[in-house]
């Protein structure tokens, strides 16, 4: 369900979200849950949880197995470094 903003808030959190979206930490995330995601095909509702290091429901990962994402939001979890595939 999307945030009831005011044209001028949303237009400023969109320019948040991307900055936050385009930091080194959330590209190697992303990068890295790809190269997951191509390797393991998990199918549909799983996403790959960086903390515990397996594919979780989109529901648990998201709400931090029920702890909600508070607690969790400076944590830096380590994201393994892709290797580069010789031909």
């Amino acid at each position: 369900m999307p945030q009831k903003l005011s044209p001028k808030a949303a237009r400023a959190k969109a320019i948040r979200d991307k900055k936050a979206a385009m930091t080194k930490d959330r590209r190697d995330k992303k990068a890295h849950s790809q190269r997951m995601r191509r390797r393991d095909k998990p199918g549909k509702g799983w996403d790959w949880d960086h903390e515990d290091g397996r594919w979780e429901r989109v529901r648990q990962n998201r709400g931090n197995e029920g702890e909600g994402t508070k607690k969790e939001g400076k944590k830096k979890y380590k994201v393994p470094k892709s290797r580069k595939r010789s031909k």
